[in-house]
């Protein structure tokens, strides 16, 4: 990824997006959005990052770890670690017995009536939406300098391939003219890529090709979609 320099109000930059705390005098860090370890080796240079509190930033750590693990043994059809594709969840997999336990009781074997055998995964969707939304308030603030500091009107995730074709192109549209309806605000990274077209790819930003990918849009509302391994739809959406 290209780095990209922003020139938003600093007053925009006095807390933590998550806990809304003030940063000055707290321990902050430097958090990746979207997470590191949904990633693959060797990760792209550049990657979007926010500072946010240290407490906050240690709090997603195990709902990251389960999140990257889980998406991994759906995508691999097992909880084997020396069968995933993520090299993060085949070690957390290998280490810790419980979370491997835990996953592979979410599986279900079952067999379709034309006698094929399929296997259904049920995630903790509590788990899932906690990293969704860090990462897409994430987004929001690198992208346009916005900390949506008010809880969001709903955190969504599917199989991309479970939309009908035309709710595919709208969540791949995002809007039915095609294109971001309203420019961003000058100074903000995002109306640097729509100048200049950098990690876009229509509206999505490419952090890793077939990997990760995100779409930030403000009109009025503000809503943040991502695709996960071209698997994994979200959105999270703000009214206010």
């Amino acid at each position: 990824m290209d780095r990209i320099e922003e020139f938003a109000d600093d007053r925009q930059k006095a807390w933590c997006i998550h806990c809304t705390r003030p940063l000055i005098g707290v321990d902050t860090n430097e958090d990746h959005v979207p997470t590191k370890s949904l990633l693959r080796k060797p990760r792209p240079h550049h990657l979007p990052v926010v500072t946010i509190c240290r407490e906050c930033n240690n709090g997603f750590s195990r709902d990251e770890q389960y999140a990257v693990t889980f998406l991994s043994c759906v995508l691999a059809g097992s909880t084997e670690p020396d069968r995933q594709p993520n090299a993060s969840a085949s070690r957390a997999l290998a280490e810790s017995p419980a979370l491997r336990a835990s996953i592979e009781s979410s599986r279900t074997d079952y067999e379709t009536p034309g006698s094929e055998m399929r296997v259904a995964w049920k995630p903790d969707m509590a788990r899932f939406e906690r990293v969704i939304l860090k990462n897409a308030r994430g987004h929001a603030y690198f992208e346009y300098s916005e900390p949506m500091l008010k809880p969001p009107a709903h955190v969504r995730a599917y199989p991309l391939q479970s939309l009908t074709t035309a709710a595919r192109n709208e969540f791949e549209g995002l809007n039915s003219q095609g294109g971001l309806a309203a420019w961003p605000e000058v100074g903000s990274r995002m109306m640097t890529r729509v100048i200049t077209g950098q990690d876009m790819d229509e509206d999505w930003v490419v952090v890793q090709d077939g990997i990760y990918r995100y779409a930030v849009h403000q009109e009025g509302r503000l809503r943040v979609r991502s695709v996960l391994y071209e698997y994994l739809a979200t959105e999270v959406l703000w009214l206010d």
